[in-house]
């Protein structure tokens, strides 16, 4: 335990001051049962897990500043875990939930309290289940309203708040299925068979036109959308058939408002746009399809619902996909909107980010190609099985969590010895990268850092097989993407053209497809984080780091006890 005997006491007292605020304070308390529940969609019926029943699950709504408590019980019989998507966790690490970094799973018939409270965040924000490819099915939208009278700075005016629309993906057959052949066979996963919009897929798949999503409109109001992607393998573009869309915020941060045709979302990331119903009467056509920078193979299709106005008597599905919606393999589009997300940087909400660094870390993104054992049979390029890998390092999960060791002093169960650069330097991007050898090292090699320490950390996109658009998720923490662009990162250019006015503050970054993105990190928050890709392939192959921000000198500084109901493994 890094905190003094003194500091932890000055902790368990403000812990206990804490409760008795909460008593005062607002605390917002939810029950989440996960559990089994017949869904048919494409002609098929088969179980899928829930919470209480609902796919996608229940909204969960509070305000800025609430203590939030979601009892969760697990009635299945496979371990399970949430994350809150997005909620910076301060000194609660214990509540974060990705399995074996900052607990051990919900085992059969068990419960657990996430207790929490939501400081200095407003906005869109999600939920998911953070075990295994659960997260297939057990999600939700995660909103927190402002204090009020709700200060939107970007919409003097009322606005109508939509039910959140949330990107997903339906495979036919059992996700659990689709997730062990990968792993036993080494090979990359079957493509799922839809995309959907709140679990519906639309009209373009079979037996779905009623399973259609439909938002009502009246002419001459202005909607709030809450966009999330909570796909498990793609990034999407978004439209809706002549109408304009104005980005208002991204992962629940005020951006400088622009307006745009469509736009690209990864999966981890959210997007509140404002539409303005400037139509008579009609239904249009809103369409999410794939980003595609991979050459592995994966689901071509599109979902679409309807952006119905209520002075239409009758909807008559006419389903064409929207002129706007970008092509799936338009990088361009792709690259010059991420380029226009600027951060709000007002008076109001100002932009904290890191002017100088005490530390950079540069580390590659890369699949990987591993001989294949002996007696196993392996369905990766070249019959050999593929991983993934952060400077070399392919990421294994401990067998007790990190956080539990890293609190109790517990060795043997990780090392902080993460690499702060590549093993080797080469032409990352370079057509002759794939001569590289790309055997990668196993290990729970994580980056530990000072309370307080100023971070940077480079993404390097590699040509290792296929280069890609990387979402890179950071637990714990928002960051600033002062930097990226195409190719390989070089410190001496590169930083020169660094935002350090008003880049964009998110939670999950696209790294660009053979390119990079510099990151700055204030890492004040103690505890241990999961730094992963989003495209839950990759996070199984191994495309993942542990994250320890060391506890500080005062007490405030320190992480939290655990709680009495903490799981065991």
């Amino acid at each position: 335990m890094e905190c003094s005997y003194y500091q932890m006491l000055l902790v368990f007292a403000a812990v206990i001051l804490a409760v008795q605020g909460h008593s005062s304070a607002t605390t917002k308390r939810f029950n989440f049962n996960v559990e089994w529940k017949s869904v048919t969609r494409l002609c098929h019926t088969k179980p899928v897990l829930t919470v209480n029943g609902k796919y996608p699950g229940p909204t969960i709504a509070v305000n800025e500043g609430d203590n939030v408590q979601v009892t969760v019980t697990n009635k299945v019989a496979t371990n399970t875990t949430i994350h809150w998507h997005g909620v910076r966790q301060l000194r609660t690490g214990w509540a974060d939930g990705p399995a074996y970094i900052t607990q051990c799973p919900i085992g059969k018939g068990k419960t657990y309290t996430y207790n929490f409270t939501v400081s200095g965040q407003r906005g869109t924000l999600w939920w998911h289940a953070h075990f295994s490819w659960q997260r297939a099915s057990v999600y939700g939208a995660f909103v927190i309203h402002p204090r009020l009278p709700y200060p939107f700075p970007f919409a003097p005016s009322p606005v109508v708040e939509a039910p959140p629309i949330i990107f997903g993906e339906w495979w036919n057959a059992d996700v659990d299925a689709v997730e062990s052949e990968m792993s036993r066979y080494g090979g990359g996963p079957n493509s799922s068979d839809a995309y959907t919009i709140n679990g519906l897929p639309g009209p373009l798949y079979p037996c779905s036109i009623k399973d259609t999503f439909i938002q009502n409109v009246e002419r001459g109001k202005t909607y709030m959308l809450r966009i999330i992607n909570a796909a498990l393998n793609d990034e999407l573009f978004f439209a809706v058939a002549n109408h304009t869309l104005t980005v208002v915020e991204i992962d629940a941060v005020y951006t400088k408002p622009f307006t745009t045709s469509a736009i690209m979302i990864t999966p981890g990331q959210t997007t509140t746009l404002l539409l303005t119903a400037d139509k008579s009467t009609g239904a249009f056509v809103m369409a999410a399809r794939p980003y595609l920078t991979s050459v592995f193979p994966f689901n071509n299709s599109t979902t679409i619902g309807y952006l119905k106005y209520t002075t239409t008597p009758k909807l008559k599905p006419q389903p064409t996909i929207p002129t706007n919606l970008p092509a799936m393999e338009d990088t361009l589009f792709a690259t010059r909107f991420t380029n226009r997300l600027r951060s709000l940087a007002s008076a109001d909400y100002p932009c904290n980010v890191p002017k100088t660094i005490d530390k950079r870390v540069i580390t590659t993104i890369s699949l990987n190609l591993q001989d294949c054992p002996q007696n196993k049979t392996c369905k990766g390029y070249l019959n050999k099985q593929f991983f993934a890998s952060m400077n070399n390092q392919s990421f294994s999960r401990p067998s007790t969590s990190i956080l539990q060791s890293h609190y109790l002093n517990i060795n043997g169960q990780y090392t902080t010895n993460f690499p702060d650069r590549p093993p080797h330097e080469y032409n990352y991007t370079g057509v002759d990268s794939v001569s590289e050898n790309m055997n990668t090292e196993f290990g729970t090699r994580v980056l530990q850092v000072e309370f307080g320490t100023r971070l940077e950390i480079v993404f390097q996109d590699t040509n290792l097989l296929n280069p890609e658009n990387h979402p890179i998720h950071v637990h714990g923490h928002n960051f600033f993407i002062v930097g990226q662009g195409f190719g390989n990162f070089e410190a001496e250019r590169d930083v020169l053209g660094y935002n350090l006015v008003d880049p964009p503050e998110r939670n999950t970054v696209g790294v660009p497809v053979g390119g990079w993105a510099a990151i700055r990190i204030n890492a004040d928050n103690p505890g241990v984080w999961f730094i992963h890709c989003h495209l839950e392939e990759h996070t199984s192959w191994g495309l993942a780091m542990g994250f320890i921000v060391k506890s500080g000198k005062e007490p405030t500084q320190c992480l939290l006890p655990p709680p009495s109901d903490l799981p065991v493994c």
